[in-house]
This record gives structure tokens, sequence and C-alpha cells, in this order.
């Protein structure tokens, strides 16, 4: 079935329907109205799949697609034009340029955190760049994958873009096959196995994974507007965000009073009774729900920390006093708790972020410009915010990706169709001009000309 589905597409590819700009364009077009006619469903399946709002839904998942196939579309022409570069005067008379041509058959693999937005995003840009298309949509959540497959069927026959469904099985089966680029968003050690896989074809492969991304605060930031867009990054998704904010780090002096800042923030966004928010979402399954638990310790939570096994939902929790050795300090926390480091001074901050990989965010909030700078220049990460979180990745304008371990390849506008096409050099030589040193027998005075064009 999977090898019957490339086997189509690789043929549908080499007969050139993709590469016109007219065929993406229409393609881009007709996914965006079948995803604005499906909208209502799409927030049904994120409300059962995430316990996700329907505020939140289209925030964070359904606009944000939407809006990147605005972008594609507006662009889509400009990115196909011929790139003209210089030309070194040793290749006299001619022209150079880049042209960008379609990868082939692509597989994208996406997670069940934002199991729309992650699966879409992507399809956006292989299409944009003209290739065919496998989607394997999150297995965890259900009915998102669902009417992934509903709409991208809709849109496109499966010779174009398809979509498998299934879970561990069906990932195998997948990356077993050769396609021409994979890109796979999830966790750290299935990231691994997908890179291992692929390197047998020698596949190239976009990983975004995740890490732990740490929010720093210094004495200089504006402490009530950085509770409120900590709170935000931290709890959207009941904290299962790959950028999100995983721990605190902030100056001794102003913890005790950012504390009281925050918990009064989650009492402004959640109630005082989370668990019976209805807008309030919930783990995605009972073996994460478990996992999560078994990070919060009971003497170290100053906030929240109540569960509800049948509803899967966890209250927005901080824990103080919190050291590297505890055990939520060592993994991704992928849910509602927040560690609150407390540290001297910046130096102090910055090794405890460099004691862990490479994280795939860092958001810092302090007015202090060197101090910004220093972070910068000294800190390896992803990408990330100053004085604000998790906003970085919704925009079209840059590209979003991780370093070292927390991914590699980076994406979202113009970066998607570069990320999905391979760039052409060609120098176009004119025949009525044909210089002659290059040409043997050769000479002092040859060798002499060379100099004067490399130098």
């Amino acid at each position: 079935m999977i090898q019957e589905i490339i086997e189509k597409q690789r043929e549908f590819f080499n007969r050139g329907e993709t590469v016109s700009y007219n065929f993406r364009k229409n393609a881009l077009i007709k996914l965006k109205s079948t995803i604005l006619k499906y909208e209502n469903e799409i927030k049904d399946a994120l409300l059962k799949d995430l316990g996700k709002s329907s505020t939140e839904s289209y925030m964070c998942e359904i606009g944000m697609v939407l809006s990147e196939l605005s972008y594609a579309i507006k662009h889509l022409k400009s990115w196909l034009k011929k790139k003209r570069v210089r030309t070194p005067l040793a290749q006299f008379h001619s022209k150079s340029f880049i042209v960008s041509e379609p990868l082939g058959v692509v597989l994208v693999m996406s997670p069940w955190n934002y199991p729309f937005m992650l699966a879409l995003d992507p399809v956006v840009g292989a299409i944009s760049a003209g290739n065919c298309v496998v989607v394997k949509p999150a297995s965890y959540a259900k009915n998102t994958s669902l009417i992934i497959k509903k709409i991208l069927s809709e849109c496109f026959d499966e010779e174009y873009v398809a979509v498998v469904l299934g879970g561990r099985e069906e990932n195998t089966a997948l990356l077993e096959q050769k396609f021409d680029y994979i890109f796979f968003t999830g966790s750290v050690g299935v990231g691994k196995t997908v890179a291992e896989k692929a390197s047998k074809n020698l596949t190239p492969v976009t990983l975004e994974l995740g890490g732990k991304s740490p929010c720093v605060i210094d004495e200089t930031a504006d402490l009530k507007v950085a509770a409120k867009r900590l709170v935000f990054g931290k709890y959207l998704n009941v904290g299962q965000t790959c950028v999100a904010p995983d721990y605190l780090l902030i100056k001794k002096e102003i913890k005790d009073k950012f504390l009281g800042l925050i918990k009064q923030e989650i009492v402004n966004m959640f109630g005082e009774k989370p668990l019976e928010n209805d807008l309030y979402g919930h783990i995605i399954n009972e073996k994460h729900f478990e996992r999560i638990c078994g990070l919060i310790d009971k003497n170290k939570c100053v906030f929240g920390g109540k569960m509800d096994k049948n509803t899967l939902k966890i209250e927005p929790t901080i824990l103080d006093n919190v050291n590297l050795n505890d055990a939520v300090m060592k993994e991704e926390i992928f849910g509602p708790i927040l560690p609150i480091l407390p540290y001297e001074n910046i130096e102090d901050a910055v090794q405890i972020v460099k004691s862990f990989e490479k994280p795939l965010a860092l958001y810092l909030f302090s007015n202090d410009k060197k101090i910004q700078n220093y972070f910068l220049k000294y800190v390896p990460f992803g990408g990330g915010c100053i004085n604000d979180t998790i906003i970085h990745l919704a925009t079209s304008y840059m590209g979003f990706g991780g370093v070292g371990q927390s991914g590699y390849g980076s994406y979202h506008g113009r970066k998607s169709f570069e990320l999905f096409s391979h760039e052409k050099s060609i120098v176009k030589k004119y025949s009525y001009i044909d210089l002659p040193i290059r040409y043997q027998p050769y000479s002092k005075r040859k060798e002499k000309m060379i100099k004067f064009f490399l130098k």
C-alpha cells in the first residue's frame, strides 16, 4: 500500500505536472479554501484530542496555516524567478543564475501537540516548491489526523498528496522507503531513528525537535509584563509546546515578588479552579499524564499541583527552589509545570543554560542592552524572544528551527520553499567570445593572465 503510493507519486512527479507556477498556486488556493470550509470540524477535532478552545485552535493552528498559505500564494511567483548573481571576470562573456527545482517525493511526519499546524505548515512549503507529498499525521491525535486526511483527500489525488494514517508500524514502513526529503517534527529519540533510516538512502532530513528551553529574567525587566507573557507561553496548550519555556532562571532578589505576579496571572487566565475550566486543555493521553505527574515534587510545589486522571487535566503548577538534580530538570517537561531556579549573577544563569544541550528556544526578559547582546552573541539556541515568549515562530518572514540536539533545518515562508527545493547553479556562456587562456598549451604569459583574473 505505502510502496504503491510512493511509486504513483514518483510517476506523477516525473510527468512534470507539479512544476508550473499555475499548478502550484492553484493547489495552494484549493488547500486554503478547503481548510476554511472545514474550520469548525478542525476545531471539534482539536477539542476532542487536546481540549483546545475554539480561540486557541484558530490562533495556534488553523490561523497559522492560513497565514502561511496566504504568504506563499502572494510570494510564489517571485520565489520561482531565476536569481541573477555576479559572474567572475574570468568567465567573460557569460551570465550566472540560480534556478530552484523541486526535490521530488517528500515525506512529512508530524507530532500530536499541534497536530494540524505542524502537519500542514510543511506541506505548504512542499507544494510551493513543486513536490509530491506523503503526510504522516500523529496517531495520538486521531481525530485531527482524520480531518487532515479528509481535507487533503478532497483537495488532491493520492498521486500528488497522500495521507497515511496509523502508528508505529506505518512509521516504520514509511522510513523503509526511499524519499527525496524527510521533514520530521517530534522527540529527539525518534528524530535520531528518522535520521538513521534516512541515511541509508542518503536522504536529506529536517528535524524539528525540542529540549529544555529556558526563560531568563533579570532585575531590569518589566516584571508585570514578564509574568503575563511567561504564563501565556508556558501554559499554552497545557505546556505541550516544543518551544514552551521549560524552566525559569530568575535573579534571586526579585524571585519572591515575581512568584506572586505569576501566581496572580495564572488565576487571571485560568481561574481559581483550572481543572473545572472548559477552556483549559488536557494532556494528550494517560501515558503522558502519568509521566508529567511523576515530575511534580510535592515538597517543592508552591502553586497548583492538582490533577484529575479522569479528564487528564493537570493544574498550572510552580515548583520553587529547584536544583539540577531534580527529576523535573532531567528531561523536557512538555507539560504545565514551571520549575524556578534563582541565580546570583547572569554568568551563573548562562552556565546553567549551557549545562544542557542547545535548546530549541530561549526567552530573555531584560531591558539591559548589554545583557541582551551577551545572550545573542554567546549563548547558542534555535531562536527565541527578548521580552516575550513563543511568538518568534508565528511569522512567515523568518525561518524557524533548532540547532544541535534541538534539531536542524529551518522553515516558514520563503525558508520552507527553499527547504523543499534544490538550487541549481547555472553559467550560460556565449559563443562569440572565447578567452584562450584556459586552453593548452600553457605558457608563462597565460599563467600571468590567470593570476590577474583569479587574484
